[in-house]
């Protein structure tokens, strides 16, 4: 009781003692949540790897809504898909190969970086038992213990040359999808008494489709879910090294601390309900959304329902309808565009054609 009370008041004091006068903020020119005060971002570094534009000043310096682009090394992430999606083939190796080198790769260089990829995939076996013994509640949060278990592993953790930095990304990039999978099945076999299968990756099959295999077995997926889920790997790929969670990896990175330290702390960074955690609010939006208004087609209904979410009165009274707009694109996601392609066609395939238009209709009235 004693610990209790002292925790308490300890919090209430922090509400008087702590508090900053906002009016500072503007006065010392302090950039809240890096943001301007036309809610522009900041400037926090230069990349020549990717660039998000959503948005033009004229020469006055007042904002200007344009479409908005998603730029990898120089191409429009729309010709790139576009191209990939023309040739019916699978485009996240390739993808990952132009982001870390900055050209995209001819057929034997990509023939050897998808090998030494699918060669890295799978996990130590102390590995595997951090994530079956010490199994956690939350994805992300194995992820990024994960991470810094890997560090253990590394003949050579600290090392910050070139080479050594890119065998890490590389390493990095071919775990990631092994480690989640597990997880992933893990938390079903803890938390809904699923049967728990743990499948080794398979070397004949691309990142998209191993994600799928290790999840969930051979042949219970779809050539589309393939499809669906590399182009979703490959938007998600790079976004301009301005977000939080890729700014939390330049702040730790920038005091030559190890990949994995660095990688764990933008996984943290991600998590956040005000950052990547925020899909998991548009899904339990939509859950609720789908209880709550009875005729998914009715206009009239989504719109009084939207308005009371708005004016704090329904759902969890933010005042917040989750997954509209951006902080940077404006007028469009590029990223959104693109999926929402394959997405129609997912909802034809899996037989969830009313709820993709009760979904698009919500989207447009909120917009």
């Amino acid at each position: 009781m004693q610990d209790e009370y002292m925790i308490y008041k300890l919090s209430e004091t922090i509400k008087t003692t702590s508090r900053i006068d906002k009016n500072l903020f503007t006065k010392f020119n302090v950039k809240r949540g890096l943001r301007n005060e036309d809610n522009t971002g900041v400037l926090v570094g230069l990349s020549k790897i990717g660039d998000v534009v959503g948005y033009e000043k004229d020469e006055e310096g007042k904002v200007k809504a344009i479409p908005g682009k998603l730029i990898y090394r120089g191409i429009d992430v729309e010709d790139l898909v576009h191209g990939i999606q023309k040739e019916n083939r699978l485009g996240f190796e390739e993808t990952a190969f132009l982001l870390l080198s900055g050209y995209l790769p001819d057929e034997e260089e990509l023939k050897v970086f998808c090998s030494v990829l699918n060669n890295a995939m799978p996990l130590e076996q102390t590995e595997k038992m951090n994530i079956l013994y010490l199994e956690g509640n939350n994805i992300m949060n194995i992820l990024a213990r994960s991470v810094l278990v890997m560090y253990t592993f590394d003949n050579d953790p600290d090392t910050i040359t070139r080479d050594n930095l890119m065998r890490q990304s590389i390493n990095l990039i071919a775990k990631f999808p092994t480690v989640i999978a597990y997880a992933f099945n893990i938390l079903r076999h803890s938390q809904q008494g699923r049967s728990l299968h743990i499948r080794h990756p398979n070397e004949n099959l691309s990142i998209a489709e191993n994600f799928l295999y290790m999840m969930k077995g051979p042949r219970q997926y779809t050539e589309l879910d393939v499809k669906t889920l590399d182009l979703m790997l490959i938007l998600h790929a790079e976004h301009g090294g301005g977000n939080n969670s890729t700014f939390t990896v330049r702040v730790t990175s920038s005091t030559e601390t190890d990949t994995y330290s660095a990688i764990a702390a933008g996984i943290g960074s991600l998590k956040g309900p005000l950052h990547g955690g925020a899909n998991i609010q548009v899904k339990d939006m939509f859950d609720h959304l789908q209880q709550a208004i009875s005729d998914w087609t009715n206009v009239d209904e989504i719109d009084h329902y939207l308005k009371r979410m708005l004016n704090k009165e329904v759902y969890n009274k933010t005042g917040l309808i989750y997954g509209i707009g951006h902080a940077v694109y404006t007028i469009s996601d590029p990223r959104a565009i693109l999926l929402k392609e394959l997405a129609r066609d997912l909802a034809k395939e899996k037989g969830k054609e009313k709820l993709f238009n009760f979904m698009e209709l919500v989207e447009e009235r909120a917009i």
